[in-house]
């Protein structure tokens, strides 16, 4: 299997989304935004189109040469209108979505049919199609992966403080616009990369159930982030590899994978927290109760 191209494409490329995903996806659970990622992947369906109705214009071979700097183009702008409309709360976040879900699926199915494709054309970008994935796909994914993962780590404690409390944000000073728009932009290019690999329909899952089974496994979120990544790294390769022998989705594969383990997890958490010694939250400061031992002149009394 390593010696095929075309899997040492396939599986370069599900290692880069399965540790940029849930990274950008911690940043989301954290904010209340665990549906942004659909709304992005609706819109960017419109991008795809219109990028192979500017292909075709254009005479290109392939005809959807374009299609992925199209989803780009129309994910990032999509983001940026979701997060100004929820700013300004003219509307609800969840109506902001609904609209970006159902404008999205429309308009590129109404751009496509313009192109002279059909709905059909739209499958492999709506479920993915890892064996499709080109040298340039490669090394835009890698381009995009590396910004990803430089800004979502590298800002980690700014955008962790708008995240958890933007107004705790606003008073120390950090410029709350701009990291809002940057997690916004990392979502969208977080849904574009992820397109070859797990489909638009099912980006979100890889984004946001890592991050769910970090969340039961520790409460920190500098640790969240690092397993749900681990996690996601180890499901997209696990699931690409069984697609080498069995002919699945490997989209599909991935997310049942990764709702596979969160399940197991979710069983076991009794068990483990039973299982883990009681512990001191605050070590550093002195308890102010304390229960002698009974003596000969005591039976056990609280003292202060």
């Amino acid at each position: 299997m390593l010696t095929d191209p075309l899997m040492q494409r396939a599986l370069l490329a599900a290692l880069l989304v399965g540790a940029c995903a849930p990274v950008v996806g911690t940043y989301l659970v954290q904010r209340r935004l665990a549906l942004l990622g659909d709304g992005i992947g609706h819109v960017a369906l419109t991008g795809v189109a219109v990028g192979w109705l500017v292909g075709s214009t254009m005479g290109l071979v392939p005809v959807d040469a374009l299609a992925i700097p199209g989803a780009i183009v129309a994910s990032v702008i999509g983001s940026v209108l979701i997060e100004v409309v929820r700013r300004r709360g003219r509307t609800s976040g969840d109506l902001a979505l609904a609209i970006m879900f159902y404008g999205g699926i429309a308009g590129g199915v109404l751009i496509i049919g313009i192109a002279g494709g059909s709905s059909g054309s739209l499958m492999a970008y709506l479920f993915g199609s890892i064996s499709t994935v080109t040298t340039t796909d490669l090394v835009m994914t890698v381009v995009l992966g590396a910004l990803i993962l430089a800004v979502g780590v590298g800002l980690r404690a700014a955008l962790f403080s708008v995240s958890h409390d933007e107004e705790f944000a606003i008073s120390s000073g950090l410029p709350v616009w701009a990291l809002n728009m940057a997690v916004a932009i990392l979502a969208a290019l977080t849904v574009t990369v992820a397109m070859r690999v797990v489909g638009l329909l099912l980006v979100s899952a890889l984004m946001i159930v890592p991050v769910a089974i970090g969340q039961l496994l520790t409460h920190s979120f500098r640790r969240t982030m690092t397993v749900a990544s681990v996690i996601g790294v180890v499901v997209c390769v696990v699931g690409l590899s069984i697609t080498y022998w069995y002919p699945v989705s490997p989209g599909a594969l991935i997310v049942v994978l990764a709702i596979a383990v969160y399940a197991v997890v979710a069983g076991l958490r009794p068990l483990l927290d039973r299982r883990r010694p009681a512990h001191d939250p605050h070590p550093d400061i002195p308890d102010d109760v304390e229960v002698a031992a009974p003596g000969p002149d005591t039976e056990g009394e609280c003292v202060r």
